[in-house]
């Protein structure tokens, strides 16, 4: 039997007035700019639970794929050890599960809900309730020339390459807030998806916002442990329509979570992947 949980899912808004969607990391709200000129777009969604059927959700069909390996890093609490000891296990991970040759991390977040805090600021991340790609393919492109050497970029960008998260639960299963994920396969990826600026201090990044069509196919993995991991697709250079290219995704609020249920305690990791 499906297991699905019903719940609200929010997508984006464009401007109304045509303009450009922003988030502004930074803005100065007290002078009246808002920190987004877009408004959240809710609407009850299925999720489907497919535990016991995550052979079926792989990168390449769906954009997101399931796996399970431990970690031998499992404080997650220092960032210089979290570089240190997880991203040299996680490289090897990725490269084993997708094929790939060469693995860049170029960042990682660390995610601990607070029940009535903030997560703006980078010690307090919270899981992120807005349907979203990290990344555009313009976006994809700026962060390859950005982490690797000016005279390297331009060969690695004639061979394949994908972002790629690896998003895994911390300390306990995450029973509380879980990660959904759309099913490409459902997405229609030139009218579901909006570009969204995003403005830091000192650059400007891209990301997509989802706009709603009741035909996406979201899921998810019930409980989730942190012996399990998903790598996420956020881009693709193959755009030929053989492979998926993305995996919209969003924190969800899951009725059926338990009274009690620890918050959920997560790690992404966000990578560049590269093929010869």
């Amino acid at each position: 039997m499906t297991s699905t949980a019903t719940t609200t899912l929010n997508y984006l808004l464009a401007p109304l007035d045509g303009s450009q969607p922003y988030t502004d990391i930074n803005a100065d709200t007290a002078k009246g700019k808002p920190v987004n000129n877009w408004l959240k777009d809710p609407h009850e969604m299925q999720i489907e639970d497919v535990r016991g059927k995550e052979e079926l959700y792989k990168l390449d069909s769906a954009g997101f794929q399931y796996g399970r390996e431990a970690a031998k890093h499992t404080s997650f609490l220092n960032d210089d050890e979290i570089e240190r000891e997880y991203y040299p296990e996680s490289i090897d991970l990725i490269k084993r599960v997708t094929g790939a040759t060469k693995v860049v991390i170029f960042d990682h977040t660390v995610r601990r809900r607070r029940p009535g805090e903030l997560g703006n600021s980078p010690q307090k991340r919270q899981p992120v309730p807005q349907a979203h790609v990290d990344q555009t393919p313009a976006a994809s492109i700026a962060r390859v020339h950005r982490h690797l050497p000016p005279t390297e970029a331009p060969a690695f960008l004639r061979r394949r390459f994908q972002i790629i998260n690896l998003w895994r639960p911390i300390s306990h299963a995450a029973v509380d807030w879980p990660l959904a994920l759309c099913d490409f396969r459902s997405v229609d990826f030139e009218k579901d998806l909006t570009p969204v600026a995003l403005i830091y201090p000192d650059r400007e990044g891209e990301t997509f916002g989802v706009k709603y069509n009741p035909n996406h196919q979201w899921k998810y993995l019930k409980g989730m442990t942190p012996e399990e991991f998903v790598l996420i697709k956020c881009s693709d250079s193959v755009q030929d329509g053989s492979v998926a290219r993305l995996a919209a995704h969003t924190a969800f609020q899951d009725p059926n979570t338990p009274e009690g249920a620890p918050p959920r305690e997560s790690i992404e990791l966000r990578t560049l992947v590269f093929y010869d």
